[in-house]
């Protein structure tokens, strides 16, 4: 059997070998054991969050971008309601075109997948516009790896007397998200990112004052937190068929979870695999996209090559060979390709990368990784 590659990714992850052992056992869905563990899962992610005495947390079946529509599309009131959606990539985009395919009312400011979204001008704008009742943002767009100050624009935002809805896919677990001090609407993350588990779960820390006022107002039975929220209330149970083995995997993903200090552990080993990482790309001439001081620990955009000797598909499948899988880019501003450094790995893992990459480029007869 080949050897299984690491994945350089966004996501889906590399995981542990615990994480995956959890997914070996099968769980009656009605089980006594297994309701249990949703609610360990909906305790826990709620207190990573603090959020467990004002927000409850709904799991659903699916991936991330099912949690960000769920979240929309039950918590933006059908009428008198107008979202707007701060840009700065490929998944600011992906809100626009949810909340038009429901027909909610939308708009946006956008800027360069390079820049952070400016709370001075998100200010300017909720003045200009007293229609806008809601506001989301990325909190880490994985587009490029770009940090947006979450804190600073929820600021504005309440300030306003506005809601906010934060897509915190890629961030949650690694960068601070309190609801003490950050005031949400609500809040979308998934198993499958930062806190290593698998994927195919989606969640969403909702304000209970929300989740109450949008009974019937969800676009979808299958995505309406509002009746899943009820459902876990009244059972604990799912209201359609669980992803058993992944509720599983996430639980023991907790566990390792906990085990490494919480969001300052698995920051800090995040941003120790950025460091090796960016360090020894620089030193064979790579560029970053984004300057160090707006580049989250998540995944990291490097520009490509000038040497006409480079081909991206060819490096691709010869890192690979290595065994490390990377990520193609998704910019408009920049040809790129971009590494992760997030998952269960370390800092030989990621030395190790740098090596494998310096091996390929002298295998492709490529002299440099500097763009120009």
């Amino acid at each position: 059997m080949d050897k299984v590659p690491l994945l350089l990714t966004p996501g889906p992850l590399t995981t542990s070998a615990t994480v995956k052992e959890a997914m070996l056992r099968d769980w009656g869905s009605r089980d006594p054991g297994f309701v249990a563990m949703n609610a360990g899962l909906r305790q826990r992610l709620g207190a990573i969050a603090n959020a467990q005495d004002c927000h409850e947390v709904v799991l659903l079946q699916g991936s991330g971008t099912f949690a960000v529509e769920a979240m929309i599309g039950t918590l933006l009131p059908r009428s008198a309601a107008k979202l707007l959606v701060l840009v700065n990539g490929a998944y600011g985009h992906r809100m626009v075109k949810i909340a038009r395919t429901l027909g909610r009312a939308v708009d946006f400011m956008e800027w360069a997948e390079d820049v952070q979204v400016s709370p001075a001008e998100v200010d300017a704008r909720l003045r200009q516009d007293q229609a806008i009742t809601h506001v989301a943002v990325v909190h880490c767009e994985t587009t490029s790896g770009i940090l947006n100050h979450v804190s600073k624009i929820a600021e504005v935002v309440r300030r306003h007397r506005r809601e906010l809805f934060i897509d915190a896919m890629s961030a949650f677990g690694t960068l601070a998200l309190d609801a003490g001090e950050i005031p949400f609407l609500a809040a979308a993350a998934s198993s499958n990112k930062c806190l290593e588990g698998v994927p195919g779960l989606g969640f969403v820390i909702a304000r209970k004052d929300g989740l109450a006022a949008s009974v019937g107002n969800a676009h979808s039975l299958a995505l309406d937190l509002y009746d899943q929220w009820q459902g876990f209330k009244a059972n604990g149970q799912w209201r359609f068929t669980p992803p058993t083995h992944v509720v599983a995997a996430l639980s023991q993903a907790l566990d390792e979870f906990d085990a490494e200090g919480g969001v300052a552990g698995r920051g800090g080993r995040y941003r120790d695999n950025l460091k090796v990482l960016v360090g020894g790309m620089r030193a064979m001439g790579f560029e970053t996209l984004l300057s160090d001081d707006v580049q989250a620990p998540i995944i990291v955009t490097f520009r490509m090559p000038a040497d006409p000797a480079f081909d991206f598909q060819t490096f691709y499948e010869a890192m690979g060979r290595q065994g490390f899988l990377i990520y193609p880019g998704k910019l408009t501003v920049a040809d790129s390709f971009r590494m992760g450094c997030i998952g269960r790995l370390t800092t030989s893992d990621m030395a190790n990368a740098v090596a494998a990459v310096r091996f390929v480029l002298g295998e492709l007869g490529v002299a440099s990784g500097a763009p120009e």
